[in-house]
């Protein structure tokens, strides 16, 4: 999620007759593979992967047709959707929250045209938490606690959207030398792949500092796994080096 002024209230969006061509272009984009969101969508296969597995294995379920039935999952920073949809295929009721209106109203375009029921609002996680929402059993926050302001105060915003008993998963880029030759120098600089600016190293934020917030909060976090690339097979994998991206679970005290 990128930074963005959020509106003074959580908003669910409307979308009039003259805007549906407009968020359908730009949720065109979003879902393009070979568009700028390239990175994420290689990305995707794999942290998706991670983060079914880790749910299921939470709450003790079986993989089948819609085994996040009955779970209420959010999914803060939630961009054009690629994750939101996924979770919502999967039979979860889904609630995407992303700072940027632009973004909600792709993402609700996107959801509609593909029958895809979810709960889409414009606002932040503190904005959420003040209007006293429904807790949710899973919170989703992957790739925006190194966009905000203050990370330790969304973090701990985050963790009390999430039912005792409930999990977050958190992914990011951490704050290391190897992160700032891939991630950066390598993906904005030589690749292309992001534009250039999309991350700043002093705003990155360590496994570590995560681990910190969250047991603060009283929930028992996982040591973080990696997401690495393969260029032979230009594929994302999880691996046990967390020094570039990383992926982590949370669980939270019941």
């Amino acid at each position: 999620m990128a930074a963005h002024t959020a509106p003074d209230e959580l908003t669910s969006p409307s979308i009039d007759p003259d805007e549906v061509a407009k968020f359908s272009a730009m949720a065109a984009e979003w879902w393009d593979p070979d568009s700028k969101f390239k990175p994420l969508h290689k990305f995707n296969p794999a942290r998706l992967t991670y983060i079914r597995d880790q749910i299921l294995a939470h709450f003790d379920r079986s993989p089948g047709d819609k085994p996040l039935s009955g779970l209420r999952i959010l999914d803060i920073g939630c961009g054009g959707g690629l994750i939101a949809e996924p979770m919502a295929r999967l039979g979860g009721s889904v609630t995407g929250v992303d700072a940027a209106e632009a973004n909600i109203k792709t993402a609700m375009v996107h959801a509609e045209e593909h029958n895809l029921e979810i709960d889409y609002r414009c606002g932040t996680a503190e904005q959420l938490l003040e209007s006293g929402e429904p807790l949710f059993d899973v919170v989703l926050n992957l790739e925006v606690v190194e966009h905000v302001a203050d990370p330790d105060q969304f973090l701990t915003d985050c963790a009390k959207l999430v039912k005792p008993g409930g999990m977050m998963i958190v992914g990011s880029i951490n704050r290391t030398s190897e992160a700032f030759a891939l991630a950066i120098f390598g993906a904005e600089w030589v690749m292309g792949w992001l534009p250039r600016g999309t991350h700043r190293f002093s705003k990155l934020v360590k496994p570590e500092e995560v681990y910190r917030v969250l047991r603060e909060q009283t929930f028992e976090v996982s040591t973080a796994v990696g997401v690495g690339y393969n260029p032979l097979n230009d594929q994302f994998s999880i691996n046990s080096d967390a020094s570039v991206n990383y992926l982590l679970s949370a669980s939270k005290a019941a």
